[in-house]
Order: C-alpha cells, then sequence, then structure tokens
C-alpha cells in the first residue's frame, strides 16, 4: 500500500507557524500578565489558561462557534470571499490557540522570578522600559522563554482533537501526522500507522532532549555552573 508523506509536510508548516505565532503572543501576553495588577487580573489569567484544560474538542467547537459560517468572525471571512473552516489555516489557529497556554504560563513564570532589583537598578540608570525589556529582562528569562518554546513545539505537533473539529480529515491538505494515524489505524492500516507513530515519538524524543540541553547550558551561563 503506497505511503503518503503529505501529513509530514503539513505537520511541519502548521507547527512552526503555529509555534511562532505562539513564541510573539505569548511573550507579549506573559510580560503584560506579571505586570499587571488589576482587578481582571485572575479573570484574564483563568482565560488565558483555559485551553490547556479544556479537552481539545471542546476547544475546536470553539472555534467552530467563532469561525464557522454563522460565527462573527466567519461572517467577516465570507464577506471577503474566503473562509478558514476546513482549510490548512485552520490546522495553525487550531494548534496555536492549543499551545497557547503552554507558552503563557511558563514564560510569565520565568518573568516573575526574575530579581526585580536588577530591573530597577537598570532603569535608575536612565535604561529606557524598551531596552530594559530586550537588554535586562528577555535574557534573564530566556532559559524559562526556552522551555516554553520546545514545549509549545511538542504540544503543536501533536495537537488532534481541535484541529480534527476546524480542519478536517482532508489528505494532502488538512491532514497532520496525528490524525494520519488516528485514520490510517481505524482503516486497518498498522504498518503506516506505525511508521508515522515512531516518527512523531524521535520527534518529540529529540525536542525534550534539546529542551534539557538548553536548560544545562543556560544554567551554566548564568550560574556559572562547571566554569573554572
Amino acid at each position: 500500500m503506497d505511503f503518503d508523506i503529505s501529513p509530514a509536510w503539513i505537520s511541519i508548516k502548521t507547527v512552526f507557524v503555529a509555534t511562532t505565532i505562539t513564541f510573539f503572543v505569548g511573550i507579549i501576553a506573559a510580560y503584560w500578565m506579571a505586570n499587571y495588577n488589576g482587578k481582571l487580573k485572575s479573570t484574564v489569567d483563568t482565560i488565558f489558561t483555559l485551553p490547556l484544560v479544556l479537552p481539545p474538542t471542546v476547544v475546536g467547537f470553539f472555534l467552530l462557534l467563532i469561525f464557522g459560517r454563522n460565527g462573527p468572525i466567519g461572517k467577516l471571512l465570507l464577506k471577503f470571499g474566503t473562509t478558514l473552516i476546513f482549510s490548512w489555516p485552520a490546522t495553525v489557529v487550531a494548534a496555536a490557540i492549543v499551545a497557547f497556554p503552554l507558552m503563557y504560563r511558563t514564560t510569565k513564570g520565568a518573568f516573575e522570578q526574575i530579581d526585580h532589583n536588577i530591573v530597577n537598578a537598570a532603569r535608575t540608570l536612565g535604561v529606557s522600559e524598551w531596552k530594559v525589556f530586550w537588554r535586562v529582562i528577555l535574557p534573564l528569562a530566556r532559559p524559562g522563554i526556552g522551555a516554553a518554546t520546545v514545549l509549545s513545539f511538542a504540544r503543536c505537533l501533536g495537537e488532534f482533537g481541535a484541529t480534527l473539529m476546524v480542519a478536517g480529515n482532508i489528505p494532502g491538505k488538512t491532514q497532520t501526522i496525528p490524525i494520519a494515524i488516528y485514520f490510517t489505524a481505524e482503516n486497518g492500516e498498522m504498518r503506516n500507522a506505525l511508521i508515522w507513530v515512531i516518527l512523531i515519538v524521535i520527534i518529540s524524543t529529540i525536542m525534550i532532549f534539546l529542551m534539557n540541553y538548553w536548560n544545562e547550558y543556560q544554567q551554566k551561563n548564568i550560574y556559572g555552573v562547571g566554569r573554572k
């Protein structure tokens, strides 16, 4: 039986685009929430974290309500003659939203652990807020941001439920590796399913190894562990 390699290419595109979006949006949201002390802080934090605890199919259902033909954004897209549902961009949206809480919470924790005395010292020297963020805060939070990025990448790679709800299973268009595993196994094509399982396990193992290596490298640079 022929082996279709397209799910790998679709997953690669989806994961890199979704991780890039999650990376920047997650950092912005985490930095804002780490410094926000308003009355709605708990509410906003709950909303940002909710996709992490909800079943992916529930997230997918909400995305259908928002981006479907009768949804607010879906109606807007129809005016421009396009739709998001059952298209490749839908796989990106689903993966990014499901992975966002991991990027957000891990990065927010990294920001909150920064010694504010260092940040305040930079401010007393007349450094602008923009430079304080880029030259002081980001470097100090870099290990946490790196770990958050790897976790988000892995979550995007393994996303199944929400993707199936909003993007469907269209071979060569929206069929990612997790979806390919499910349907090939359901069709009794166990050999092909096993190939995809082995591939995704290898990729996930490599990502975990890189995350551990990154953390060890950052700890050596920050704390001078192992230096002579």
